[in-house]
């Protein structure tokens, strides 16, 4: 049996990928500097449930008998694992050398990339395969609403079969790892990296797949990328190989046409059909009818953190979304606006370089998709420590943002006092919405504001 510890453990990428090796017969254990604080502690007791061993972040961990160690990116070589991991000369491999380690040893590989919607996407793929009796394999960046039941972090769908689908990050340049059967660009748009890097780097993933490449019709740079076997979806040309047509907001979901039929989704937006017309695509290569996949797809609840509704209280509705670039911004605003209620946003910017590079555009997109009288709260970018030049501030985007004609728009030094305020603004009919990346605690602040209302 082979012996493995997951330095950084409790993070989403690290427990997805633990889990699956726990569940594929290793010796499984982990630290995690959040648990040493005091935080997480419910990723700390799930884990532990399923067997994973956790220790302190102290280099206890790190044992003669290890075949290796896996590293977050987060992780610094001075953390006593690693070093102690570096003393013993014992491998240690980053989690996305591990992920595509564990991607290519199965027969039919499914990547899914793009700027926007990876993780709906390759939930909703998974979903449609699991219940169609495919056996997938799913190693997934966020949590499935419909697998929570089931023992351990519900980042991951195991079944022992010959098909694995995960999330391509181009974020971190770890897409260039992955050699796919199919893979997925679900669309381009400004992000991490410019445009043309993002092209080139989608264009190479492409060269690397075997089997065919699905692209998103509607992104004039998904249509640029070339392949032996081009697979197209869109919301807006009929001659797309997938095509969905008359989409219907619906209370708690949307409807839409495929093939002159009706389905429905109980995910709000446009932008979640185009997700689901993806993984119609990708599981019409594995036998399953498009028909078929969208009935099944109509019991699908989603993932946490995609415009999630936590819940309501004096008719005020509480929402958590993972939205955090231009793209996705406009995609939630979108989906949001077309539902009646005064929107009060509270964006939280996840790093001071993404700012400084996108800051102006994010701002663009909520000035332009939100109403008049509907509220966008800041508080300070979310700062998670290191050497980064602060020299851009929330506050510089709120005043950004009134240049352009929103008044409506306030800055706080901090998440608390924010939500205080969105508490004490918010009245009959109105939904709070809370957006940012990488902070695990905001989904703790939704529960707050709903419980404080």
């Amino acid at each position: 049996m082979k012996k493995v510890s997951f330095c950084g453990i409790s993070g989403s990428g690290m427990s997805s990928l633990a889990q699956i090796l726990n569940l594929s017969g290793y010796d499984v254990r982990g630290s995690d500097r959040d648990f040493d604080l005091g935080r997480n502690l419910s990723n700390k007791e799930t884990l532990q449930k399923t067997g994973i061993k956790i220790f302190p972040q102290d280099g206890s961990a790190i044992t003669d008998d290890l075949d290796f160690v896996c590293a977050s990116t987060a992780v610094e070589d001075t953390i006593p694992d690693i070093k102690a991991a570096k003393e013993k000369n014992i491998s240690v491999k980053t989690r996305p050398e591990l992920l595509a380690e564990t991607f290519h040893q199965y027969k039919y590989s499914v990547a899914v990339g793009g700027t926007s919607g990876k993780t709906t996407t390759t939930a909703m793929i998974g979903y449609i395969l699991d219940k169609a009796e495919k056996k997938p394999c799913v190693i997934n960046g966020g949590l499935l609403l419909d697998y929570e039941a089931n023992t351990g972090i519900p980042n991951i769908i195991f079944n022992k079969g010959d098909i694995c689908v995960v999330e391509a990050d181009e974020s971190n340049g770890s897409i260039d790892l992955y050699n796919p059967y199919i893979s997925v660009v679900n669309n381009i748009s400004a992000d991490h990296k410019s445009l043309e890097e993002l092209l080139q780097l989608f264009q190479n993933f492409a060269n690397r797949t075997k089997h065919a490449v699905i692209i998103n019709d509607d992104y004039d740079l998904c249509r640029k990328i070339s392949h032996k076997k081009i697979i197209s979806f869109s919301l807006k040309n009929p001659q797309a190989d997938f095509y969905a047509a008359n989409i219907k907001p619906l209370p708690h979901g949307t409807q839409y046409d495929l093939g002159g039929k009706t389905f429905t989704l109980n995910l709000i937006g446009a932008f979640n059909v185009a997700n689901a017309l993806a993984a119609f695509a990708v599981c019409n290569e594995f036998g399953i009818t498009p028909y078929k996949a969208a009935e099944i797809l109509q019991n699908f609840h989603g993932t946490k953190r995609r415009l999630e509704i936590i819940g309501t209280r004096r008719n005020i509705t509480v929402i958590d979304d993972f939205a955090h670039n231009p793209d996705k911004i406009k995609a939630s605003v979108s989906a949001l606006r077309q539902y009646p209620g005064r929107l009060i946003i509270m964006f939280q910017p996840h790093g001071f370089g993404p700012m400084r590079s996108l800051g102006k555009e994010i701002m663009q997109e909520f000035v332009a998709g939100m109403a008049a009288d509907d509220i966008l709260v800041m508080p300070e970018i979310f700062f998670v420590g290191g050497t980064v030049s602060k020299d851009i501030s929330s506050l510089d985007l709120i005043n950004y943002a009134k240049t352009l004609g929103k008044e409506n728009c306030f800055y706080f030094p901090d998440k608390t006092t924010a939500a205080d305020f969105m508490i004490q603004e918010a009245k009959n009919g109105d939904r709070i919405v809370i957006m940012g990346a990488r902070d695990n605690s905001l989904t703790d602040l939704c529960h707050n504001i709903l419980e404080h209302l």
